[in-house]
């Protein structure tokens, strides 16, 4: 279930332009064009250029980053910024040697585990360790791109087709001297010298079983994407051995516009048996096997796996109801194991977060992310002893950088909740942590692999995404995106009938101060607006910051709504108390909080209070169902896409993380379900799903649709087909927001005239 330039600028490019509560006034917003759907989801994308995955080429010259075209915001290709001469130029363009050949299944459901469903052209790609190259997959063949120098010798950049098949080359790698690329095919991991006829290195098996890739929950809910890990000499990889066959078959119809597609596809459902996974240590031929000890309990996750700095193997290590992680310490010579430490939950009803935020350090200590102490803060871990390196009251987010030489590490933390904020500290914990980002802005950060230089990204309500080179202290180098809104940003022509978002906090019902954000028209004294209410409302994201929220919002505000917003106990960024509350209990703490909402909001003389209409995808689709069916007449209507109506038809890492075993906790599962009152919605309703989602299988939806139907219950719904949880693209994204308002209107939850 894997969201102050502009006052400058806009002072110079618009002079008369006035701002009064928030947003333009009414002669100024009368010079500004209407903000459709179609403008919101066109190329070029209204909030500038959208760089991926920066990276740092081996040897420091270039920034290289995956930047979408102009004509086609869902396209990448790859450009480079030589650091030395601070020019940019595309290094590699997908459509020079993009095939158009159509992806298997696997890597299809690969790239939806990686959000990445909608994207085309270079989506992914690594550099060589001498830094002569990358290798780059497009259309499931794997390419070598080597990048001159500029040198009076150089012949310029080539590229190299390293594969040409029908099948894909899934999880592509350089090892780590970039000798071999490795990859996997026909559920075998793939081995071969850069530029020579790769070898499969593990047997051919079952159907069932898969070498070298991440399990199904795995790539979905534990952010790990890959199978196998190269040693960092090149002469050992371990490599994961799955088991599908105690995996449940879900049929799966994947219905398109022109006919049906039946998968029968191994989804462990909540309550049932999961894969068995096992980790071998190999050479890259295959030989010297050696199975690793992950213990006598195969019901168990195995969350991360590492090449520590001592040559061990350090796999972390999860029980089944995420309460416990182990890290097991490995010798990769016999596949020995101890446990070297074990992290429990902060709290009796709590789980165990997840992160990549910890580093394996030059003298075989460990930089670790916690939340032990109720927020995430970082500890140092020698082998013996814990050092704690911060003690925040906000969590910390990620862990942005290493620079041993300087004893410093850099990380993101929360600021006032609603910004996010780069911080260095010291490794030795010798020194309290000092800001180095501006806190007008909520930011992100990575750096290079030995901690020299930032690359800061940053944003604001009235400031799209900027991203800039900047020292250890944070002093700006050069932009690489400063995305000004200047006379050539698509966004500028609608500057004029920009609103600023109102933020404050509203009591939870155990006084909890919630976070919310409000958009407002234009509005005219002693009229009442309706109000578009947007939740998700679930795990993990935060809804409400103080960065840039796209144009999306603004369209629906040019419509004559109140753009509303509020982040429910259960997010995240607030510690572990503030998402505890959610535990065995999904469906009600967030029902009560975000009724909280509704209720502020019809306190408000310029709230319709008769016009709160509700929408949300995904989570925000089943609370939708949830808030519809606890509280009817406070919403004057629902829009739920894609959601999650029982429990037991999701996975298990997520379910259970938050629900527990539905073989242990019935009733808990029972009441979170969105199916037993869902005979109890009274107002209008309008249900969205793809008709081909693998991730919130469309029977969530199809047994909602009989049960109103067999209860004849009044609803609308929108299907479409060939879509799977992402229903997104250039055309069909302004019919589903088309057909949303159009429901809207029809329900007369409209703006007064």
């Amino acid at each position: 279930m894997r969201l102050p330039y502009l006052a400058a600028a806009a002072a110079l490019l618009l002079p008369t332009q006035a701002i009064a509560d928030g947003h333009m006034s009414d002669d100024a917003s009368e010079a500004s064009p209407e903000l459709t759907f179609e403008r919101v989801f066109a190329s070029p994308s209204l909030n500038g250029p959208a760089p991926r995955q920066a990276k740092f080429s081996p040897d420091g010259r270039y920034l290289t980053l995956l930047r979408n075209r102009d004509d086609d915001l869902q396209r990448y290709d790859l450009w480079g910024f030589d650091l030395t001469t601070s020019e940019w130029r595309m290094l590699v363009d997908s459509e020079a040697i993009g095939s158009g050949r159509e992806l298997s299944e696997d890597e299809k459901m690969q790239r939806e585990r990686a959000r990445v469903g909608g994207l085309s052209g270079i989506i992914s790609y690594q550099w060589a360790s001498d830094a002569s190259g990358v290798l780059v997959p497009i259309d499931g063949d794997l390419y070598f791109a080597r990048i001159s120098d500029g040198g009076p010798d150089e012949e310029g950049d080539t590229v190299t087709r390293l594969t040409d098949t029908e099948e894909s080359e899934l999880n592509p790698a350089l090892s780590n001297s970039s000798a071999y690329v490795s990859f996997v095919r026909d559920r075998q991991l793939w081995v071969g010298a850069v530029g020579g006829e790769a070898a499969p290195i593990t047997p051919k098996e079952a159907d069932t079983i898969r070498w070298g890739e991440a399990e199904f929950v795995a790539q979905e809910e534990m952010g790990r994407l890959t199978g196998y890990w190269w040693s960092p000499d090149d002469s050992r990889l371990i490599v994961q051995r799955t088991d599908e066959s105690p995996v449940g078959i879900v049929t799966r119809a994947a219905i398109g516009a022109t006919g049906t597609r039946v998968f029968d596809q191994r989804y462990p459902v909540a309550g049932s048996d999961n894969a068995i996974v096992e980790l071998y240590v190999m050479d890259p031929d295959g030989g010297n096997q050696v199975k690793v000890d992950l213990g006598a309990e195969t019901d168990i996750y195995i969350a991360r796996v590492d090449w520590g700095t001592d040559g061990h193997i350090y796999v972390q290590r999860q029980n089944r109801a995420q309460t416990v992680l182990d890290m097991l310490k490995v010798d990769p010579a016999t596949g020995a194991s101890t446990v070297w430490f074990t992290e429990t939950a902060a709290r009796d009803e709590y789980w165990i977060n997840l992160s990549d935020n910890y580093r394996f350090l030059k003298d075989g200590s460990l930089l670790w992310w916690s939340e032990r102490g109720g927020y995430g803060n970082f500890y140092r871990f020698d082998g013996a002893e814990w050092s704690q390196l911060t003690s925040l009251t906000e969590p910390a987010s990620q862990l942005v950088g290493v620079n041993e030489d300087n004893d410093e590490f850099f990380y993101r933390a929360a600021e006032g909740v609603l910004t996010q904020q780069v911080y260095g500290a010291s490794l030795s914990g010798n020194a309290g942590s000092e800001r180095i980002t501006d806190p007008n802005y909520t930011n992100s950060a990575s750096m290079d692999p030995l901690g020299r230089m930032l690359l800061i990204s940053r944003s604001a309500s009235d400031q799209p995404t900027q991203s800039y080179l900047a020292s250890r202290t944070g002093t700006r180098i050069t932009w690489v995106e400063e995305n000004a809104l200047s006379e050539e940003h698509p966004y500028t022509p609608y500057l004029l009938g920009h609103t600023m978002p109102e933020y404050g906090t509203i009591d939870a019902e155990d006084g909890t101060p919630l976070h919310y954000m409000m958009l407002r028209p234009d509005m005219e004294p002693g009229k009442q607006y309706p109000v578009f209410y947007y939740h998700y409302s679930g795990p993990g994201p935060q809804i409400v910051d103080r960065g840039w929220d796209g144009a999306l919002a603004q369209a629906v505000v040019d419509r004559g709504y109140i753009w509303f917003a509020l982040d429910n106990r259960g997010t995240a960024n607030r510690g572990v108390d503030f998402e505890q509350p959610i535990y065995r209990a999904m469906g009600g703490v967030e029902v009560e909080d975000q009724r909280r909402g509704a209720e502020f909001l019809q306190t408000l003389e310029f709230v319709d209070a008769d016009k709160i209409a509700l929408y949300g995808w995904s989570y925000g689709g089943y609370m939708t169902l949830k808030q519809l069916e606890a509280d009817p007449g406070l919403y004057a209507a629902g829009i739920s896409g894609a959601p999650v109506t029982r429990w037991e038809l999701y996975d298990t890492h997520y379910t259970e993380r938050f629900m527990g075993d539905p073989r242990e906790v019935p009733e808990a599962y029972e009441t979170a379900s969105a199916i037993p009152d869902a005979t109890k919605i009274a107002d209008p309703l309008l249900l969205i799903h793809g008709m081909a989602d693998d991730n919130v299988v469309f029977e969530n939806s199809s047994e909602l649709i009989s049960v109103l139907q067999e209860g004849n219950v009044p609803f609308e719904m929108m299907l479409y087909p060939g879509y799977t949880h992402r229903v997104a693209g250039e055309n069909i994204s302004p019919h589903l927001w088309n057909t949303i308002f159009r429901f809207l209107e029809a329900n007369g939850v409209t703006p007064p005239e």
